[in-house]
C-alpha cells in the first residue's frame, strides 16, 4: 500500500524494521554470550571494562561468576535493561571491526534513507539497543558500495535518553529535542504497542511487515496502516 505523508523526521526502531529480527536473536545475541568469558578471564580489573561491570546491580558485579550468570539470564529472557545493552555493544565492537559481524539490512532501507534526505527528511533512530550499539550495527552493514550509514542519520535514541518504547512519554521527549513539529515526525516499527505509543504522542506512524515478524492479529491488521517495504512511502514536504 502506498502512502503519501508530510513528514519532516522518519524515526526508526531497528530489529523487525531495518533489519531482519533474526540477526539480532541468532548472530548478535549469540555472540556476545560467546565472547563474554574471554573478556571476564582478560579484562575484569581493566577500567575500560569496569565502566560496564559496575553498572550492574552490585550483587552481579563482584565475581566473573555472578555477571556471567545474571548476564545469560537476561538475554535468556530477552530483558530490555540499560546495563545488559550497554555490555553488548562492548562486546560486539571486535566483532564489528573484523569483520566477523555485518548488518544485513533489508534492501529498500539504504535507497530509502538516500530517498528521505533527498526529499528533505532527517533520519532518526529509536532502538532498546544502546545507542553504542546502534551505531555499530549502522556503521558495519551489508548495503554497497557504502556500507557505512551513519552519515545519513541525524540522531539516536535509546531507552536511556528517551524512555521506554512502549511510553508515549518517550516519544515526546525525543520530539522535543528537536524544532521540528512532533506532527511532522513518522515513527516505523514492526511492533503495535510501539505504533500505538508514538500515536498517542501525536506522531503519524506505520507498522512495518517483514518476513520473520511475528504476525498480527486481525484487529491489528484492521487497525493499523501496514507496510511491506520503505519503497511504499513517498514523502512530502
Amino acid at each position: 500500500m502506498a502512502v503519501s505523508l508530510e513528514v519532516e523526521v522518519v524515526l526508526l526502531d531497528i530489529e523487525g524494521t531495518v533489519c531482519p529480527i533474526s540477526f539480532v536473536k541468532d548472530v548478535l545475541y549469540p555472540y556476545s554470550v560467546q565472547a563474554l568469558p574471554n573478556v571476564l578471564a582478560t579484562q575484569w580489573d581493566s577500567p575500560s571494562f569496569a565502566t560496564y561491570r559496575n553498572r550492574f546491580p552490585e550483587e552481579y558485579c563482584t565475581s566473573r561468576e555472578g555477571l556471567s550468570a545474571h548476564f545469560n539470564d537476561l538475554i535468556s529472557r530477552d530483558v530490555k535493561i540499560s546495563y545488559l545493552k550497554d555490555l553488548q555493544g562492548y562486546l560486539w565492537i571486535k566483532g564489528y571491526e573484523s569483520g566477523e559481524i555485518r548488518c544485513p539490512l533489508f534492501p529498500d532501507v539504504h535507497p530509502s534513507f538516500l530517498k528521505w534526505q533527498k526529499a528533505g527528511a532527517s533520519i532518526v533512530i529509536y532502538s532498546s539497543g544502546s545507542v553504542a550499539a546502534q551505531k555499530l550495527l549502522f556503521q558495519y552493514t551489508n548495503s554497497k558500495p557504502d556500507a557505512d550509514l551513519r552519515p545519513l542519520i541525524s540522531g539516536y535514541f535509546d531507552t536511556v535518553n528517551a524512555g521506554m518504547k512502549k511510553d508515549a512519554s518517550s516519544y515526546r521527549k525525543i520530539a522535543a529535542s528537536r524544532k521540528e513539529d512532533i506532527r511532522k515526525w513518522l515513527f516505523l516499527s514492526d511492533r503495535v504497542e510501539e505504533v500505538e505509543a508514538a500515536k498517542e504522542a501525536g506522531m503519524q506512524s506505520l507498522v512495518v511487515v517483514r518476513n520473520g515478524n511475528a504476525p498480527l492479529t486481525e484487529e491489528e491488521n484492521k487497525k493499523h496502516e501496514l507496510i511491506a517495504s520503505f519503497d511504499e512511502i513517498k514523502i512530502v514536504r
